[in-house]
C-alpha cells in the first residue's frame, strides 16, 4: 500500500516546496513509483523546480477539481521533456509525477473566493495512487493551518513539518504539531530548513527533539548555491555531492524507511 506523505510549514519562505520536489526525486531516484501533487492551489510554485510552465502544464489540478478532467490527466511524467535541466533530466527512466496546480490569475483568485471541495482532492488521491500504483504519494500543501489543508494532513500517513530556526516557527510548529495530533497522524517529524553555518547543527537537532518531543530528520544548512540555482533545477539531482544534498539523502533515507 503506498505512503501518503504531507511536507507542511506553518508559515511561508521555509523552502518547503524545494524539500518536498528534492525528497519526492530521492525516492524515485531509489526506484519508487513517485507522485507529487501542488495543493497549494493559492501559491503554487512547486512546478518551476521540474521546468513545467504554461505551455507544458495543459491540465492542472485546477482542472480536475473543478470536473473538467480525471486527475490521471493532470499527472505530467516529469523528466523525459527535451527541455528538462540537467538534475531533473535523471529521471527521465524514473517515475515521478507532478500534479500542478494552475498559475493562471484567474484559476488562483476563484480558490482564494470560493475554496474547493477537499473530498474531491481526497477522492482524486486515492486515484492517483491505484492507478498510477504509487509506492509513495507527497502533497506539497499550503502554509499555515485552514480547513482544506487539515483534512488533507488528516488522511496522510506521515506528516512531516519544515521549520527554520526561527523564533515565529518555532512558536507556528508548537501550534501545528497540536493539531496534527489531533488529527491521529500516524507519523509526525520535523525537518529544520535554513540554519546558518556558524550554528552547531546537532545541537539544533538535540534541542528541537527535546523542545516538542518529536524525531528531527534533517537540518539543512543556509546554501548560497542553492539560493543561486533559483529554483532552475532539482538541487539534490543537480548536486549530489553537495553538503546540502547529502543531508538531504541522508533524511529521504529516513523518512522512506531505508536508515
Amino acid at each position: 500500500m503506498s505512503q501518503i506523505i504531507s511536507i507542511h510549514s506553518y508559515r511561508g519562505g521555509t523552502g518547503k516546496s524545494n524539500v518536498t520536489a528534492n525528497l519526492a526525486a530521492q525516492a524515485a531516484m531509489a526506484g519508487k513509483r513517485v507522485a507529487i501533487v501542488d495543493s497549494d492551489i493559492q501559491s503554487p510554485g512547486i512546478h518551476v523546480l521540474f521546468g513545467l510552465d504554461k505551455s507544458t502544464m495543459k491540465q492542472t489540478l485546477n482542472d480536475y477539481l473543478h470536473g473538467k478532467c480525471a486527475i490521471t490527466d493532470a499527472a505530467f511524467l516529469v523528466g523525459r521533456e527535451p527541455t528538462a535541466k540537467e538534475g531533473v533530466c535523471k529521471l527521465a527512466d524514473k517515475f515521478l509525477w507532478l500534479v500542478p496546480s494552475s498559475i493562471e490569475t484567474m484559476e488562483i483568485s476563484r480558490v482564494l473566493k470560493e475554496g474547493y471541495d477537499v473530498n474531491v482532492l481526497n477522492k482524486g488521491l486515492k486515484t492517483l495512487r491505484k492507478s498510477l500504483q504509487l509506492d509513495y504519494l507527497f502533497i506539497d500543501t499550503h502554509p499555515g493551518l485552514n480547513e482544506e489543508t487539515l483534512l488533507s494532513i488528516g488522511i496522510s500517513d506521515e506528516m512531516v513539518i519544515i521549520l527554520r530556526p526561527d523564533q515565529q516557527d518555532f512558536q507556528g510548529t508548537a501550534v501545528t504539531l497540536d493539531v496534527a495530533r489531533s488529527l491521529d497522524v500516524p507519523s509526525i517529524r520535523l525537518f529544520v530548513n535554513k540554519a546558518l553555518s556558524r550554528y552547531d547543527h546537532a545541537q539544533i537537532r538535540a534541542d528541537v527533539e527535546k523542545t516538542y518531543s518529536t524525531q528531527v530528520v534533517g537540518v539543512l544548512p543556509l546554501s548560497e548555491d542553492m539560493v543561486d540555482l533559483a529554483s532552475a533545477d532539482v538541487f539534490s539531482l543537480r548536486f549530489p555531492d553537495h553538503p546540502w544534498s547529502k543531508e538531504l539523502i541522508r533524511a529521504a533515507k529516513i523518512i522512506l524507511g531505508q536508515a
